[in-house]
This record gives C-alpha cells, structure tokens and sequence, in this order.
C-alpha cells in the first residue's frame, strides 16, 4: 500500500505533530547554538554571545515542550493508576451484557418469557460477580450499565428491593468513575424506586429529585423523564394509602393523576410498554376514587396494549385489576373469573409473585363466601409461591384454619406497585359482601 492510500487512522495526529516539533526543536537549537558558537569563536572570537542565545532558545523551547505535554501525561498517570495505561477491552463481559439484554427483553413475554426467567435464576450470580470483578473504565461502563438493566427487570419481578438499591448505588459509583452523567440520572431514579418499594417515601422523593437535577440531554432523558413523573405518581399513591381519610388523601391521589397525565402526554414517541404501564396506574387512581367504571376503560386499554406487544406480564396485571374492578361493583363471580384468568398467566411466564396475589384474592374470596376448605388450599398455594412476608397473607389462613372469621386488619405493606392497594381492597370485602 502506498502512502497516499494510508488509512486515516495511520497518520499521525496534529496535536502530536506539534509536540513532536517542539521537542525536535528544543534539541536542534542546543546543536545549531553550539555549533554556532564554535565556528564564531575561530573566526570572530565573540561565540559567547551567540551561545547565550542558543542556550535560552533551548530552554524556551524545552518549557513550551513540556507544558504542552503534561496534560497528556497526566491523562496517562491517572489511566495507570486506574489499572493500565492503555484500556484493554473485556469480552466477557461484553458477551455477557449482550446475553443479559437478550434475555431481559424476553422476561415476562409470551415469547420465551419461562426460559427467560429460567435463564436468569441460573445466571444472577455470575452477572453479580462480573458487577463486582470488572473495573469501571469508559470502555467497561455500557456493559456494566446494561447488566445492571437486566438484573434491575429481574429483581422487579422478584420484588427484591435490597438488592435493587445495591444495584443502583453500584451504577452510581460506575457513573462517578467515569464521570456519566446519563448513568448518574439513571442510577438515582433506581435507587428511588428501591427506597419506595422499601417503604422510605423521603429517601424516594430525595432521589428523584437528584436524578432530576443530573439529567442529561441523551438518547434516554425523555424515557428517564417519563419513568421520573411515573414513579412520583406511585409516591403519591403510598402518600395516599398511608394518609387518614380526608383531603390529605383526595390531595395525594389527585397528584398522582396529573402526574400520570404528564407522563402519558409527553411520553417518547410510541411506546406500548409504558402506555400499559401508565394506564394500569391511572386505573388505580380511579379504583381509589371508588371509580371502578372508569378503571375498566384504562384496564381494557391496558390489556388491549399488552397483547398487541407480547406482554403477559403486563397483560396479567390488567386482568388482575379488573378482578378487583369487577369486585367493587358486587361481581364475585366474574372477580374471580379474571383472577383466575391472570394466575394462569402469571404461571405461562413463571411470574410467582404475581401467582401468589391473585391466589391470595382468591382464597380471601373464599373465607368471605365461608367455603374455608378450600380458602385454605388457595392460601397455601399462594404461601408457597410468596417471596416475601404478607401479613396480610398471614392473618387470612388464620381465619381459615381456626375460625373461619373474616378477621379486622390493616393494610399489608407490600413492595409492588399496586400490590399495597389491592390488600386494603381485600380488607374491606365485607363492606361489599357483608
């Protein structure tokens, strides 16, 4: 090849060209100054003056040499520092964010939604040990972003929010290595959806507003925003559950409307995963408002979206509410029937604590219709799906096995997104059946 068809990336770069020059420069004025001054010194006898000027020509060009270059070179000493001049790149890890996207994609679809939840119970360890063994350089960040993506999916639908803070505080030290401002956006709306899903509305609402005020103009910052007034409208929601009956909670449940309202008007473009997800909420903002006829618009709607995109998940979600819905106007039977229904979803795609709440619905159903025998098959099954405590869960198959008595109780705190709503619901079937 010659050298006019070199490559572009073969030439030497301007910024190096112009280090070099000063360098070579440095060096020829000290020769040229002495050679100068030896020949001067035979014919003139006056060479110290010609050498007085060479020698501050040196040391000109030598300081211009070595300012231009620090900053090169302290790039260079701190990429050492971080464990190699040179970044070196890491397949591995790379094949593994491809594989986690992969599947992540297929979690909770009717497309491999079982294998995908197969994949990622054999597969969570080794994503977390890579989390743990790879250093965060600009070349490792995508890739740790991405597994971390999976893992956060995985531990939703698990309803793990300890380990989803971790992973979110993790990608926060990600983005400060690398200085990602994208990343430090993402990884603080993570962390909210962790501290409310434990229970901490301040630490949620704290941040959020971090998140907020790191956003970036990036490929995903309307996605981010819309994820941000969506998870303020489910704050609200808690607000709402956990405050007296009155305006505060009218107020609360007003917010997380107009909030829901904003993220479906100015959602990214056309995004059926969100439009399922928006209207699921905004049906439970009516079933709060004692509006079931209007939460069956936005279920249906919900329902109607899931299926055209492949999402059981969501799909089954709608149906559960609907099972509610349909249990506000004074419908058991047909409560049951979507119940039943969105169990039989959940069980297509391995979702168990989606399982375990509609056979909770049903076994409370049954202690309020007094067949308790078979309340307490219903109830078993759901405790031993259950990933976490339900006190809720707890006091029913008590009733079932020792009085049959529909008990008093309060709310059970649960870390799913409607799941809190749905058992004070439950709590109150004796004011719809009594």
């Amino acid at each position: 090849m010659s050298g006019d068809e070199r490559k572009p990336e073969d030439k030497p770069r301007p910024s190096r060209l112009r280090g070099y020059f000063f360098g070579i420069s440095a060096l020829a004025s000290g020769l040229l100054s002495g050679l100068a001054s030896e020949r001067l010194s035979q014919s003139l006898d006056s060479g110290g003056w010609v050498r007085a000027v060479g020698l501050t020509l040196t040391i000109g060009f030598a300081l211009v040499w070595v300012i231009y270059n620090l900053p090169t070179a302290l790039r260079a000493y701190r990429r050492w520092r971080r464990g190699g001049v040179v970044a070196v790149p890491a397949p591995e890890l790379h094949r593994a964010a491809e594989e986690a996207e992969t599947w992540m994609v297929s979690l909770g679809s009717g497309a491999g939604g079982m294998a995908a939840a197969e994949w990622f119970a054999l597969n969570e360890s080794r994503l977390r040990e890579l989390l743990l063994t790879e250093k965060a350089r600009d070349d490792t960040a995508d890739d740790l972003a991405r597994i971390c993506d999976a893992l956060e999916v995985w531990y939703l639908r698990r309803c793990e929010p300890g380990v989803l803070l971790e992973l979110g505080e993790f990608l926060a030290a990600v983005a400060e290595a690398t200085g990602r401002r994208d990343l430090a956006e993402l990884a603080a709306a993570r962390t909210a959806t962790a501290y409310r899903l434990m229970g901490d509305l301040e630490g949620a609402s704290t941040r959020l507003g971090i998140s907020n005020n790191v956003a970036t103009h990036s490929r995903t910052a309307a996605a981010l925003t819309t994820r941000r007034q969506v998870e303020r409208a489910l704050l609200h929601l808690e607000r709402a559950e956990q405050a007296p009956s009155g305006n505060d909670r009218d107020e609360a449940v007003l917010n997380a409307r107009d909030r829901l309202d904003d993220a479906r008007l100015n959602r990214p473009g056309p995004d059926l995963a969100a439009e399922v997800a928006i209207s699921i909420n905004l049906a439970i903002v009516h079933l709060y408002q004692q509006d079931p006829e209007n939460a069956l618009d936005h279920l249906r709607t919900a329902a109607a979206r899931a299926t055209a995109a492949g999402d059981i998940s969501g799909h089954a979600h709608a149906l559960e509410l609907q099972g509610v819905a349909a249990w506000m106007q004074r419908s058991p039977h047909e409560a049951k029937g979507w119940w039943e229904h969105a169990e039989h979803l959940y069980a297509e795609i391995d979702e168990r604590e989606g399982r375990a709440r509609c056979l909770q619905h049903l076994g409370s159903a049954e202690v309020v219709a007094g067949d308790f025998e078979e309340a307490l098959k219903l109830l078993k099954r759901s405790a031993l799906l259950r990933q976490s405590e339900s006190e809720l869960l707890t006091t029913y198959l008590e009733a079932a096995r020792q009085t049959g008595k529909v008990p008093e109780i309060n709310p059970d705190p649960d870390p799913n997104r409607t799941g809190g709503w749905l058992r004070r619901r439950l709590t109150q079937l004796r004011e719809y059946f009594g």
